[in-house]
């Protein structure tokens, strides 16, 4: 893989939006939501790097959180728990970092003490791109049109950003049919979850639709690949036979919880899996690339199974209700 320089990868973090934008030279730009610091928290804005990655880290309260509750702990050790989730990206500006979070429902609100949170899949997306040294921007400007950021005082002026290219999200779903699929709220009598139907050994291939206007390298290898095309077409008709057993409240529900692990996997693959456009024509990177994809297609038919028992056991759950 190139070197980080030669790929001009950039994190551009906008409090305006509330999301991270990862920049590639040559590539689309994807972007992630973000909590920011809370009102009355100084955020810092301007260029600094990662200077650090930690896997389940530590957490240690600063002195101003200890004396503003003074019954936190010391420590808080990797686990439920742990404020930071199970990545960071420790930057160059003292107790500032890009991690995860034990709190999903803070994603996209200025709660945070000026760290950047991240939901769970994404900041171990982002994990698995970012190294150390990796430039980070903070600025106070949308990144929903083409901006320039304001020169810091005493520094040359920055390069213009390049444009980002944000995808377009699904429509939103009800606040409480989301709640119930994403964060179900704790029962408080103890119901036994259903036990999920046998998967028959038999399970449909239902093509890719975007197979027919895919341009990522990589989305192109499973579409035009036997192999990576079954495993990918199983999983998706894996899917399709379980959303057409639901009623039609709890499939809009499900469909839209399953599309969401979807965009994480290819964000998974991509970061995995990564190839430079028109690269593939090369043995060496095909071989490596398909060897990555059939392994991550080959992981995912078990990670949709166990998806699929926890909708159906939320969605039977919400119908008792």
């Amino acid at each position: 893989m190139e070197s980080l320089e030669s790929a001009g990868r950039q994190i551009v973090i906008s409090l305006a939006d509330r999301r991270l934008y990862l920049m590639e030279d040559g590539s689309e730009s994807r972007s992630f939501p973000v909590a920011i610091g809370r009102p009355g928290v100084a955020i810092p804005l301007g260029d600094t790097t990662v200077v650090r990655k930690r896997r389940n880290p530590t957490w240690h309260p600063t002195a101003s959180q200890r004396r503003a509750k003074p019954s936190l702990p010391l420590s808080v050790p990797p686990g439920p728990n742990n404020p930071l989730g199970k990545y960071a990206l420790d930057l160059g500006w003292t107790a500032i970092a890009i991690h995860g979070t034990n709190e999903p429902g803070s994603i996209g609100r200025r709660v945070s003490s000026g760290c950047f949170r991240m939901m769970p899949a994404d900041i171990e997306t982002l994990f698995a791109i970012a190294e150390v040294g990796t430039p980070v921007r903070v600025v106070d400007v949308s990144m929903k049109a083409p901006e320039t950021v304001p020169a810091q005082p005493g520094k040359a002026a920055p390069k213009p950003l390049p444009p980002v290219q944000v995808a377009k999200t699904p429509p939103p779903v009800p606040p409480a049919v989301l709640v119930s699929v994403v964060a179900p709220a704790p029962i408080a009598a103890p119901i036994a979850a259903p036990i999920p139907a046998p998967i028959p050994a038999q399970i449909p291939i239902v093509p890719d639709p975007r197979c027919s206007t895919a341009t990522a390298p990589l989305r192109r290898m499973v579409c035009a690949t036997p192999e990576l095309a079954s495993l990918d077409g199983r999983v998706r008709g894996l899917q399709e036979r379980f959303l057409t057993g639901l009623s039609p409240e709890g499939r809009a529900a499900a469909s839209y919880a399953l599309l969401q692990d979807e965009r994480r996997f290819d964000d998974r693959i991509t970061a995995l899996c990564w190839i430079r456009k028109g690269s593939e024509a090369d043995p060496a990177v095909a071989t490596a690339a398909h060897g990555c994809l059939r392994a991550a297609l080959s992981g995912r038919m078990e990670e949709v199974k166990t998806r699929i028992a926890e909708l159906g056991g939320v969605a039977t759950v919400a119908a008792r209700r």
